[in-house]
C-alpha cells in the first residue's frame, strides 16, 4: 500500500461514537485543530442498542457532561421523543433523568454539530496503524494510505476492534448493524505493549410496529412536565410518544431452555465476559429460574420508522428460535422481526493501564475512551470522551491533567473505578457506585462543574452567564426564605386539611420548608412564593438545599476527610518495589497502577490500611529528606 502525507493536526480522534464525538468537540472548542477518522459517516453517534439517553446513574453523567460544556445533553434535548424522571418515589440523590431519543435524528443532529465545528474535520477511513517514535505517538496511518500527523491521538474505537457478531450458530465478522470492523489496529496496540482482552455485549431484536398488539400491554407515558438534560434548554414541549410494558412467561422460558445449547454463549462459542447489569434473556432465565416472568419494554426507535426496540430480551439464540421466543410473549404473537438480536464480541483494554487523565501508561500522547476502556453504555463513553479530549488538549498545552475526583462528579467515580480497580466485565455506572450521591445530584451538576468547565475554556460565555444568573438567583431566594416568616394563622388551616400538625409560633419560610409535608407549592398557596420571575429550577434547588441541609452538611464533612487523603500526592517516580514494610501484593499493585494520591492508593484492591500507613511514613521521610537538602 502506497502511503502519502495527508495532513497535520493537533489531535486525531479515532472513532465517532459517543466517546469520539465528545472528545473531538472538546479539543476543537478548546482551540485545537482536530481530525475525526470514522469507518462510516453513517455511524456518527450511532445508537446500535437502545435509543435512550440517561437512566439510573447515567442521567447524572449526562448532566455533568452538559455542565462541563459537552454535547450529549444538548443533542438529546433536540431529538428526544419521550422523557421520564426515574426513582421519583425516592429522594433526590437517586433521581435520574431518562429520555427516549429518535436514533436517526440523534445521529443527524450530532453529525451536523461536528460538521459545523470550525476547528474540526471528519474523514471516512479506517485507522490501521499508529505513527510512533518508540513509545511516543505522532499520528495515525489509515487503510487508504493516509499518514496524518498529530500531537495527540484519542482512541474511541467502541466495539469495532475484531468484532464478531453471534446469532446462534451464525458468526459474522462485522460491527453493529452490519457495519464493518477494524481488523488490524489491535495487533499494533499489542506491539506498543498494551494488554488486550475480549468483552461482549448484545442487543435485542427490532420488531415491526404494525405486528404488535399494544392492547395487551401496559402503556408508559412520558412525564407531563419535561425536565431538560441540558442546562441551556428552557421549557421543552413536544408531543411525546408512549412506550409499553410486556412480560415474558413460562412458554417463553421453555423455548429458551429447550434451545439453550444453541445460544452462542451457552453453546460454548463465546468465552468473553458480558455486562452483569444488562444480562441476556438466557442469563435471566438460567440465573433466576424461580421467576415466572421478566419485564420487557417496547420502545420506538424514532418518529420516521416502525422499528420497535424490545428492551430486556437481548439474546444470541438462532434466528428461528428468536421468532418462536418473541411470539410467545402476550402482544407479540404476530411479531415480525426486522433486525434479529445478536451478541457482539470485541477487543478492549484493561483500564488499569490508564492514567487518571485517560492517557495510556507507557505510551506518550495516546489517550483512550469509551467501550475500548472496558465500559458499557453511551453515557459512560461520552463522559470518558469529554475527559480524554480535555486532557489531550491539556497535554498539548503543557498543562496539568484535568481530574475530577470521586467527591466532585459521577465522572470522577467512573474514571477512578476504571483506572484504580479495573473491571472484569463491561462497566456500567449506577448511583450506588457513588459514596457522595446526595451531594452529586443531577440537579446541581452545573453548580458543581460549570465553573470548572469555564476555567479550562470549554464552557461558552453564554452558558457561563446563564450559570452565574442561576447561582445568584438561588442565593437570593435562599436568603428570602430565611428572612420572610409565616404565622400559625396563615398556615394552620392548610396543615389541618393535610392532616399535619399545626405550628405553634411563627417560623421563617426556611424552617417551615424543612417540614416533610411542606412543599414550595404550599408556600405559594399562602402568597409567600418568589413569583413567576424565579424559575422552577431555582425553586427546586432551594427546596432540596433546605430539606436536606443536615444530610448535605454531613456529606460535605465526609468529603473534607476524603480530600485530605486525595491531597496527599504521590510522586510519579516512587519505586514501590523497594519500599520496606509494604506487602509483596501491595508493591506489585502500586507499581502497576501508579496512583496519584494516598486516597487513590487506598482504593486499590490488595492494598491494606497497613500498607497505607507505610506509604504515609515513606512520604513523610521523603518530605523531611527534601527539607534537609533545602536547608543545606
Amino acid at each position: 500500500m502506497k502511503q502519502f502525507e495527508a495532513g497535520k493536526y493537533d489531535v486525531i480522534v479515532v472513532g465517532a461514537g459517543h466517546a469520539g464525538c465528545e472528545a473531538a468537540l472538546a479539543t476543537a472548542r478548546m482551540g485545537h485543530k482536530t481530525l475525526v477518522v470514522t469507518m462510516s459517516l453513517d455511524s456518527i453517534a450511532l445508537m446500535p442498542c437502545n435509543p435512550s439517553i440517561g437512566g439510573t446513574g447515567k442521567g447524572q453523567l449526562v448532566k455533568e457532561i452538559d455542565a462541563l460544556g459537552g454535547e450529549m445533553g444538548v443533542n438529546t434535548d433536540k431529538t428526544f421523543i419521550q422523557s421520564r424522571m426515574l426513582n421519583t418515589a425516592k429522594g433526590p440523590a437517586v433521581h435520574s433523568l431518562r429520555a427516549q431519543a429518535d436514533k436517526f435524528k440523534y445521529h443527524t443532529e450530532m453529525k451536523k454539530t461536528l460538521e459545523n465545528e470550525p476547528n474540526l474535520e471528519i474523514v471516512m477511513d479506517e485507522v490501521v496503524d499508529l505513527i510512533n517514535d518508540g513509545k511516543v505517538i505522532k499520528g495515525v496511518i489509515t487503510r487508504m494510505g493516509c499518514k496524518y500527523h498529530s500531537k495527540a491521538v484519542v482512541l474511541a474505537t467502541g466495539v469495532y476492534l475484531n468484532s464478531l457478531i453471534y446469532i446462534g450458530e451464525v458468526t459474522l465478522n462485522e460491527g453493529p448493524n452490519g457495519l464493518g470492523y477494524a481488523e488490524k489496529l489491535t495487533d499494533k496496540l499489542v506491539d506498543l505493549g498494551l494488554d488486550m482482552r475480549r468483552f461482549k455485549t448484545g442487543t435485542p431484536a427490532r420488531i415491526h410496529r404494525d405486528s404488535i398488539d399494544f392492547s395487551q400491554m401496559v402503556i408508559q407515558e412520558g412525564d407531563e412536565k419535561i425536565t431538560p438534560f441540558s442546562f441551556m434548554s428552557d421549557d421543552l414541549k413536544i408531543d411525546q410518544v408512549p412506550c409499553y410494558l410486556a412480560r415474558t412467561n413460562l412458554d417463553t422460558h421453555k423455548v429458551i431452555m429447550d434451545n439453550i445449547n444453541r445460544s452462542a454463549m451457552y453453546g460454548g462459542k463465546i468465552h468473553s465476559t458480558g455486562p452483569r447489569y444488562c444480562p441476556s434473556i438466557e442469563d435471566k432465565v438460567v440465573r433466576f429460574s424461580d421467576k415466572e416472568s421478566h419485564q420487557i419494554f417496547i420502545e420506538p426507535e424514532g418518529l420516521d420508522t416502525k422499528e420497535m426496540y424490545i428492551q430486556g430480551i437481548s439474546t444470541s439464540l438462532p434466528y428461528e428460535v428468536q421468532l418462536e421466543m418473541y411470539k410467545s410473549v402476550k402482544g407479540l404473537e404476530n411479531a415480525k422481526i426486522m433486525r434479529p438480536a445478536y451478541a457482539i464480541e470485541y477487543d478492549c483494554i484493561d483500564p488499569t493501564q490508564l492514567k487518571i487523565s485517560l492517557e495510556i501508561k507507557g505510551v506518550e500522547n495516546l489517550f483512550s475512551a469509551g467501550q475500548f476502556n472496558g465500559t458499557s453504555g453511551y453515557e459512560e463513553a461520552a463522559a470518558q470522551g469529554l475527559i480524554a479530549g480535555i486532557n489531550a488538549a491539556h497535554k498539548i498545552e503543557g498543562k496539568e491533567p484535568f481530574v475530577l475526583d470521586r467527591s466532585e462528579a459521577y465522572i470522577g467515580v467512573l474514571i477512578d473505578d476504571l483506572v484504580t480497580k479495573g473491571t472484569n466485565e463491561p462497566y456500567r455506572m449506577m448511583t450506588s457506585r457513588s459514596e457522595y450521591r446526595l451531594y452529586l445530584r443531577q440537579d446541581n451538576a452545573d453548580m458543581r462543574l460549570t465553573q470548572r468547565g469555564y476555567d479550562i475554556g470549554l464552557v461558552s460565555e453564554e452558558r457561563y452567564q446563564r450559570y452565574l444568573k442561576k447561582k445568584g438567583e438561588v442565593e437570593q431566594e435562599l436568603e428570602r426564605l430565611k428572612t420572610e416568616r409565616v404565622t400559625p394563622k396563615e398556615v394552620n388551616h392548610l396543615l389541618n386539611e393535610m392532616g399535619a400538625s399545626e405550628i405553634k409560633v411563627g417560623l421563617s419560610l426556611y424552617e417551615f420548608l424543612k417540614r416533610p409535608e411542606v412543599t414550595y407549592e404550599l408556600i405559594e398557596a399562602i402568597g409567600k412564593g418568589a413569583g413567576e420571575d424565579v424559575s422552577d429550577e431555582v425553586k427546586e434547588q432551594c427546596v432540596i438545599m433546605t430539606k436536606y441541609e443536615g444530610y448535605i452538611e454531613k456529606q460535605l464533612k465526609q468529603i473534607d476527610q476524603f480530600k485530605k487523603l486525595e491531597n496527599k500526592r504521590l510522586p510519579e517516580v516512587i519505586d514501590y518495589l523497594s519500599i520496606d514494610g509494604l506487602r509483596i501484593e501491595a508493591r506489585q499493585k502500586l507499581d502497576a497502577i501508579r496512583p496519584i494520591s494516598i486516597g487513590q492508593a487506598s482504593r486499590i484492591s490488595g492494598v491494606s490500611p497497613a500498607d497505607i500507613s507505610v506509604l504515609l511514613i515513606y512520604l513523610e521521610q521523603m518530605r523531611r529528606s527534601r527539607g534537609g537538602k533545602d536547608e543545606q
